[in-house]
């Protein structure tokens, strides 16, 4: 339980550092007599939005609320490395801002290896892996380092 409302906290706060400050969101268990069982019912509510659950928002607005959960759960106990695949795609480009902005306060603990085809986040990455395929059936690697462009 203790778990939990740490989660649950930080949940509210990412929440609103992904939207803005009015925006709220918050975790019920659905059953708190019977925490090794329980579901939880995430509730998300941007602004112009009524107190709904997480499947009547945008793809965008799904996101980001997920995107909020995982950095939460983070915040307790952060992972050395992250795969997320195509995450970004129903962004807009002001969430994509967001979303690659908290991704660099997480990465002194984490790294991430992030699929993408979004210009804006391939912008903001220490180091990107292309793949081409220069003949039918053969893929290539392309690793550009931006670190040793800094210096």
């Amino acid at each position: 339980m203790d778990t939990f409302n740490k989660v649950r906290e930080n949940f509210q706060r990412v929440f609103k550092a992904l939207f803005t400050e009015e925006d709220t969101a918050d975790m019920m268990l659905v059953n708190p007599d019977n925490l090794a069982e329980t579901g939880i019912e995430i509730i998300a509510k941007p602004k112009g939005k009524k107190p709904s659950s997480i499947t009547q928002l945008s793809g965008g607005e799904k996101t980001l609320t997920a995107t909020a959960l995982l950095f939460a759960i983070y915040l307790i106990k952060p992972a050395p490395f992250c795969i997320l695949d195509e995450v970004d795609a129903p962004l807009d480009d002001a969430n994509v801002g967001k979303f690659t902005q908290m991704i660099k306060k997480f990465s002194d603990n984490s790294q991430f290896i992030i699929v993408t085809h979004n210009k804006q986040t391939m912008s903001a990455v220490d180091v990107i892996y292309g793949v081409t395929m220069q003949e039918p059936g053969v893929s290539k690697l392309v690793p550009v380092d931006f670190r040793s462009l800094a210096n």
